[in-house]
């Protein structure tokens, strides 16, 4: 492998360009040679902006053509069942956004397909690499080895909805092609509301398991559907509060990691917002005469996308794990199930 990672991006949609091509292009370690899209006229002007040297009508024209080290594909997760296999016959690390399907029969065939290939598929949950969730996750797990704030007793996750994009998509090429004709894995839209749920609050079930460091279990859906109850494998409490309020401009996502003497709380910024990383305010009261204290790290001018263009770099170049896996990833949707099958019994 030379000293930057060859690169090669298959769609470059609005999120393809936005949220992944313009933060690789500008790693050091990292070189975007050649990108695959449909759309010939929007395939050139990205191409031109982001000075990519080849491009390809098709993903199979550009696997055929290129040495490359990973794939990067932005594709709708309706289409990923069609779309991503044929992928992982490069025998390269491919990351795709999330979830990893759109249900967990398609999941399991992706699944399958990708034990053949002897790869490994890393699914774009980029809340895992805003730094605020880096910082508080290596705290976290710190916290409950040492025991110096007591056990872990419960975790909340806050996500109304409001300006997700909070100007990210200002430097968004269009043409005006039609969109490509895909048909999607499962005769569903995203009208459903299962499929609704999992497009936009499948991020919360998966830092939920990411901050608890284990698998849980849905055990209870409000039928408001504004709250979710689970409960850890090891017996750890947790809700989710689905948009409890809407904003029309903010972004108020948050994550309280509660202990026995202490609390992490994370403040997540609009998932494509550009240079802001989340929050991080650290509440210790020991007791035992100590003073309480409350701290809040100054953390890097980052963003959650680029830092998620790294760690995946890094993670091809052996340095780092994958921040998801493409089978944690299936846990997400059996979550995701488990919820949508209680609000069915109400």
């Amino acid at each position: 492998m030379s000293d930057k990672i060859r690169i090669g991006f298959v769609g470059v949609g609005s999120m393809g360009q936005c949220a992944h091509l313009r933060n690789y292009v500008t790693l050091p370690d990292c070189e975007v040679v050649a990108l695959a899209e449909l759309r010939p006229l929007l395939r050139e002007a990205v191409a031109r902006k982001y000075a990519v040297p080849r491009t390809y009508a098709s993903a199979d024209d550009m696997l055929a053509a290129e040495k490359l080290d990973g794939i990067v594909a932005p594709q709708p997760f309706t289409h990923h069942g069609s779309i991503v296999p044929p992928l992982y016959k490069a025998g390269i690390p491919i990351m795709t956004e999330k979830p990893i399907a759109a249900s967990i029969a398609v999941g399991e065939r992706i699944l399958a397909s990708l034990a053949q290939s002897g790869t490994w598929h890393m699914v774009g949950y980029h809340k895992r690499s805003d730094p605020a969730t880096m910082y508080a996750k290596a705290e976290i797990d710190r916290l409950k080895q040492t025991g110096e704030l007591g056990a872990l007793k419960y975790i909340r996750i806050t996500m109304p909805a409001g300006d997700w994009i909070a100007g990210g998509f200002r430097e968004l090429i269009r043409t005006d092609e039609p969109g490509p004709k895909i048909e999607p894995d499962e005769p569903v839209g995203f009208d459903d509301p299962y499929i609704s749920f999992v497009n936009y609050y499948i991020h919360q079930v998966n830092l939920l398991r990411h901050l608890l460091g284990e698998p849980y279990t849905v055990t209870h859906a409000d039928p408001s559907g504004v709250v979710l109850i689970a409960k850890s494998q090891g017996g750890i409490p947790a809700a989710i509060e689905m948009s409890p309020y809407t904003t029309s401009i903010a972004w108020k996502e948050c994550a309280l990691v509660a202990f026995e003497h202490g609390w992490i709380e994370i403040d997540l910024p609009a998932p494509v917002a550009l240079n802001r990383p989340g929050s991080v305010t650290l509440y210790r009261d020991p007791g035992h005469g100590a003073v309480p204290e409350e701290r809040s790290p100054t953390l890097p001018w980052n963003h959650a996308m680029a830092q998620q263009a790294t760690n995946f770099v890094r993670a091809v170049k052996g340095e780092i794990l994958p921040m998801c896996t493409a089978q944690e990833a299936l846990l997400d949707l059996k979550n995701a199930r488990e919820y949508r099958d209680l609000m069915e019994k109400i």
